[in-house]
């Protein structure tokens, strides 16, 4: 399946009063990561709702918590297509400090066409399934440019 990493590097705000990062700015990573992940692979969201009226909700997400991260650590996100079904696509992500894994999780999005201000969930098609099975793997920007988030 399809993966990708990105580098985020720990800003102040993201710590609590000991310098430890604040445990919900994972589910912000792990949207961040998901958002990149799609460009990744020229299925943009933003590109998405404007060519296709289908957009991406949040249905589900989880998180488990290994090691701490601090202010100005860098992280690797690693994020990769864990299942493909008929409406909804489940991302995979892996955070690592250097080799040591931080923490890891999912998010599950639907596949969801929005016309006339209704939403509704709806079959992916099936070359945006084969772009999503496919076995690459790519790291954004090309130097491995740290997002500050």
């Amino acid at each position: 399946m399809r993966s990708n990493e990105i580098n985020i590097m720990v800003n102040w705000g993201d710590t609590d009063k000991a310098g430890i990062v604040y445990y919900p700015n994972y589910f912000k990573w792990f949207d961040i990561a998901g958002h990149q992940f799609f460009r990744s692979c020229n299925l943009s969201p933003q590109k998405l709702e404007k060519e296709r009226n289908i957009i991406l909700p949040l249905l589900d997400a989880r998180c488990s918590f290994e090691k701490p991260l601090l202010y100005e650590d860098i992280m690797t996100i690693h994020t990769e297509v864990q299942e493909i079904n008929n409406k909804t696509i489940k991302l995979s992500h892996q955070v690592f400090k250097g080799n040591v894994r931080t923490g890891h999780g999912y998010e599950l999005r639907g596949w969801v066409s929005q016309q006339d201000q209704q939403i509704k969930a709806v079959p992916i098609p099936l070359e945006v399934k084969n772009i999503l099975q496919e076995n690459t793997h790519t790291k954004d920007m090309a130097d491995r440019t740290v997002f500050n988030a």
